[in-house]
């Protein structure tokens, strides 16, 4: 069995990699920090846990005296970068959920982020852990950064069109996302009372996971992300032009081609039904991502859509399907849930 430690596992996403860590057959959690919750149950915080584990939140500090192999870090972006040169001598696969080390260029996270890099030396170490694009890489990793859910659902909708170079220009992207994605401490604008009922642009420019996209694809973007009354669920649907002479068939050959073999990409795009194109509401629990299409003959265009779990395969479960890729087990060992429906 492998060992590993989550730092930072009190919140949504490292109650998730608890979730699912504790369900996997070759993985057991030896540590889950927590110093606000220091000796307290992890069922508390986390209830769906109840009966599946006696463990108990360490603190921070005390990570350095756990004999791991696997460090999964949830801690929040701004803070991760200044910490992660003690915690790469503490186990020998570090699996990144911040977004300290997603991109590639310290002056471009400084423009995103609001802050200078703390460890820009450290980021050409570190491998995208999103393994439909960097599986060779990912096989040898030791040091891997999770990307952001929206761009996670970004990325897999846009890139095969890109890779293809059947879209030209800037592409708009516009998603949407649950309040789950606000972390268990979201402030006021997580309320209930604020929250039910809301379509809320909170980011109509420059949300950081744009930076993402633009890096994966070669291709300028912008994005605007709006929160939705939903509490789990990320939808993006992004609006590129199609290069000359591109057609349906050479989109829906794209998506084909890059994700036939693929266990968690789905290609969605029916002409009826009312789930023709990628939706969220089906995808609670799972790791899957449902991708999709529709082409506009009229003026070449193209609405390209992405569907996932923002707390599972645009998070923890992202993270674990790393984890599997890096150590050569099924990349769906401990991700077999397919969903909920109805829900």
């Amino acid at each position: 069995m492998l060992r590993v430690a989550i730092v930072g596992a009190s919140g949504y996403i490292g109650g998730e990699l608890l979730r699912l860590l504790h369900g996997h057959p070759r993985a057991t959690v030896v540590a889950a920090t927590s110093d606000r919750l220091a000796g307290r149950r992890v069922d508390g915080p986390h209830p769906n846990l109840r009966c599946h584990t006696d463990l108990s939140f360490v603190g921070h500090d005390a990570v350095e005296h756990v004999d791991a192999d696997v460090l999964f870090l949830a801690a929040p972006h701004r803070e991760t970068m200044g910490r992660m040169a003690g915690f790469l001598k503490l186990a020998e696969t570090v699996i990144d959920l911040s977004g300290d080390f997603r991109l590639r260029d310290p002056d471009t996270y400084a423009s995103y982020y609001g802050v200078p890099h703390a460890a820009p030396h450290l980021i050409p170490g570190f491998t995208t852990g999103l393994p439909e694009w960097h599986r060779a890489e990912l096989a040898a990793a030791d040091r891997i950064s999770v990307p952001g859910c929206m761009a996670t659902a970004g990325i897999l909708a846009v890139r095969p069109l890109a890779e293809a170079g059947l879209i030209e220009g800037p592409v708009q992207v516009d998603a949407r996302t649950g309040s789950s994605g606000s972390g268990a401490s979201g402030g006021p604008a997580a309320a209930h009372a604020e929250r039910s009922g809301a379509l809320r642009v909170f980011a109509p420019s420059r949300h950081r996971h744009e930076a993402e996209i633009a890096q994966a694809t070669g291709h300028t973007v912008r994005m605007t992300a709006t929160g939705v009354e939903a509490v789990r669920g990320v939808q993006v649907v992004c609006h590129a032009r199609l290069a000359s002479g591109a057609s349906e068939r050479d989109v829906r050959a794209a998506f084909r081609a890059a994700y036939e073999d693929e266990p968690f990409v789905r290609v969605v795009a029916r002409r009826q039904g009312l789930y023709r194109l990628p939706e969220p509401k089906i995808l609670t629990g799972s790791n899957h991502c449902d991708v999709g299409f529709a082409v506009s003959a009229d003026d070449g265009t193209a609405v390209l859509v992405g569907a996932l779990d923002n707390l599972v395969k645009g998070g923890a479960g992202g993270a674990v399907q790393c984890l599997n890729v890096r150590f050569g087990w099924p990349e769906r060992t401990g991700l077999e849930f397919p969903g909920l429906h109805p829900n």
